[in-house]
């Protein structure tokens, strides 16, 4: 029975997604042939989104795969770690309810008004999806309490055996984790017991929580839910934001640009991709290293972020930079820095988050990015080239013929970057539509071209991956924009233009200080959150300066990438230390060099305006 749910949740997730992949292919062609696009088709769209993402967010709970910081892998097994996962849950749990709550309010108040999205889809049936998915989420934090402490665990292929001594255990401790429902309940139901109280005391639990490692949607959500409660006012105002959020009419690019990233994973891209590479840079000093940072940066910009790259290539390069003759500590430092290496280079989704957030047109942080890429990505190279004359590593002689059959084989892969910007330049395709036109493409040459891509073996997992990968992003997504919601009525960010304009006196002076201010950010906040909850704050107190949105797009997405190298805490810095099984302090100091050649290229970024907005100019777009 539970296996059955289990797959039913997979096909209901991915059958989502699918559609999402072709209503938008119909609307081009209906455009193209018929003059019309198809009635109800963007709503609907969007609205599987919101599906996809909060269907996904309780699948990654199933899978205990929600996002966390790091920080709470570091204590030590035994009852201190026990207690922590205790606590760590019972919090998440308690978020979780109070946010179903607020669903449920909304979708009832939304059913009184009866608002249709199109096909006779009522907008109340849609967005039930939220209670739903949050209670779900609660009950599983709950009953995944002990199951898996370590990564290892998360990926067992044998599930652990369980004596009766932990067996007891376990029960008690998810006893104890369900105090975090009964408290949730008890909030929702009197609010009174938080209204007026002081605040200092909730942040300290809140976090506390964060460290010990509650996911960090209810970090987010659960401080959203208790400012607003501590006002008096309901829950479902936060769900409101989630929902405004989550079928906005760019947000359906994200689940299928990244889907087309888990496809590319799935079949032997990358191996092609590594043969080209290699191929045409293998004869330089440092060849190999070049290669490394080149194709990480391309797997980067359509898997959404640096943990499916460093995942899916680590397997490959990592080995292939070792017996090329590189030092172990430099291949380790390497894998970990280039994982997030095309995060500004289009269409990578922080780019078209930060768009939609900053409200300027997609394609202006496109065009923005890409001399910035460029930047970093030669940087590290160019660190790869020095470290293979220090090492006398092995190169590769060029042949013409070798570098030509390998760009043959690969010219499929080679060709989406340039298939994603002319559908959107030409007008051809929308940003949503060019993302499913590439998710379509992916498909078609793994499994249909290269044939690398099994249809009933390989595609249903490709599926079930991106939807928890999408889940684990759009539920931290959601929350955060109704804690944005609260910041923003709070006036804070007039306050902080105020303060800026008393202290700060030249525009040099604000970058610099912005750019310690989002390092900091960086450090404490994963990516994703910090688009939704800083970027309306810091744009009017840009503006008010001079700096142009399109330049601070790319400074923030920039010393964003730079903090998933923070030591102990940056996400690269654990996912590396999962995939290599290497301790974290180990990747902590092979990172520190790369770290500092981004930062340099950060500084270059922000003080050379030219590098954003130079093509933008030349476009006549500035």
């Amino acid at each position: 029975m539970k296996r059955a749910l289990v797959r039913l949740e997979d096909l209901v997730a991915s059958c989502a997604l699918l559609v999402m992949v072709f209503l938008p292919l119909s609307e081009i062609v209906a455009r193209r042939f018929f003059g019309r696009g198809i009635p109800g088709s963007g709503p609907i769209v969007q609205h599987l989104t919101l599906w996809v993402g909060f269907l996904g967010a309780a699948i990654a709970a199933r899978e205990g795969k929600l996002l966390a910081l790091a920080t709470g892998t570091f204590i030590p097994q035994g009852k201190w770690r026990r207690a922590a996962d205790i606590l760590a849950a019972a919090y998440g749990a308690c978020a979780a309810v109070v946010l179903a709550w607020g669903g449920w309010q909304m979708a009832m108040i939304e059913r009184e008004t009866g608002t249709e999205i199109g096909a006779g889809i009522h907008a109340w049936v849609t967005q039930l999806v939220l209670p739903v998915s949050f209670a779900l989420i609660a009950a599983r934090l709950v009953w995944r309490v002990g199951h898996a402490t370590l990564p290892e665990e998360l990926t067992a292929k044998t599930p652990r055996k369980w004596s009766s001594k932990d067996l007891a255990e376990r029960w008690l401790d998810r006893a104890l984790a369900s105090i975090g429902i009964i408290a949730g309940v008890l909030f929702v139901r009197m609010p009174s017991l938080l209204q007026g109280h002081l605040i200092w005391p909730a942040a300290v639990v809140i976090v506390a929580a964060a460290f010990l490692g509650t996911p960090l949607f209810a970090i987010l959500g659960g401080t959203a839910a208790f400012l607003f409660i501590h006002d008096g006012v309901t829950p479902a105002t936060i769900l409101i934001e989630t929902y405004s959020l989550s079928v906005s009419s760019t947000l359906p690019a994200i689940p299928l640009f990244t889907l087309a990233g888990f496809l590319l994973a799935e079949g032997h891209a990358s191996e092609r991709l590594l043969r080209v590479f290699r191929a045409f840079f293998g004869w330089i000093p440092g060849g190999t290293a070049v290669v490394c940072a080149v194709l990480c940066s391309f797997f980067t910009v359509f898997s959404g972020g640096s943990g499916v790259t460093i995942l899916a290539l680590g397997g490959v390069l990592f080995p292939a930079l070792v017996k090329d003759g590189y030092r172990d500590r430099f291949a380790l430092g390497l894998m970990t820095a280039s994982g997030s290496l095309g995060l500004l280079l289009p269409p990578a989704l922080p780019l078209i988050l930060y768009a939609v957030f900053a409200q300027i047109p997609i394609e202006d942080v496109f065009i923005g990015g890409i001399l910035p890429g460029i930047l970093l990505t030669t940087m590290i190279a160019a660190w790869g080239v020095r470290e293979g004359i220090v090492s006398h590593t092995k190169r590769y002689p060029f042949a013409a013929r070798e570098a030509f059959a390998s760009l043959w084989a690969a010219k499929w892969e080679l060709s989406m970057p340039a298939l994603v910007l002319v559908s959107m330049f030409s007008g051809l395709a929308t940003t949503v539509e060019a993302a499913a036109l590439t998710a379509l493409y992916a498909l078609v040459v793994q499994a249909f071209i290269h044939r690398d891509l099994s249809l009933t073996r390989d595609l249903p997992r490709a599926f079930a991956e991106c939807v928890t990968i999408i889940g684990g992003v759009l539920i931290i997504l959601g929350v955060a924009q109704g804690l944005t919601s609260y910041l923003v009525g709070a006036q804070v960010h007039s306050r902080l233009l105020e303060w800026a304009q008393a202290h700060i006196t030249s525009r040099l002076a604000l970058l610099l200080v912005l750019n310690l201010f989002l390092l900091a950010v960086g450090w404490l906040m994963e990516i994703w959150a910090a688009l939704v909850v800083v970027v309306p704050i810091i744009v009017p107190l840009a503006a008010a300066y001079g700096i142009h949105p399109v330049h601070l797009g790319i400074i923030f997405i920039a010393n964003l990438e730079l903090g998933f190298l923070t030591p102990l805490v940056g996400l690269n810095i654990f996912l590396a230390s999962y995939r290599f099984k290497r301790p974290v302090l180990e990747v902590c100091v092979a990172a520190l060099p790369m770290m500092a050649i981004l930062g340099i290229g950060v500084l270059i970024i922000t003080y050379v305006p030219w590098l954003t907005t130079g093509l933008l100019t030349l476009l006549g777009r500035g």
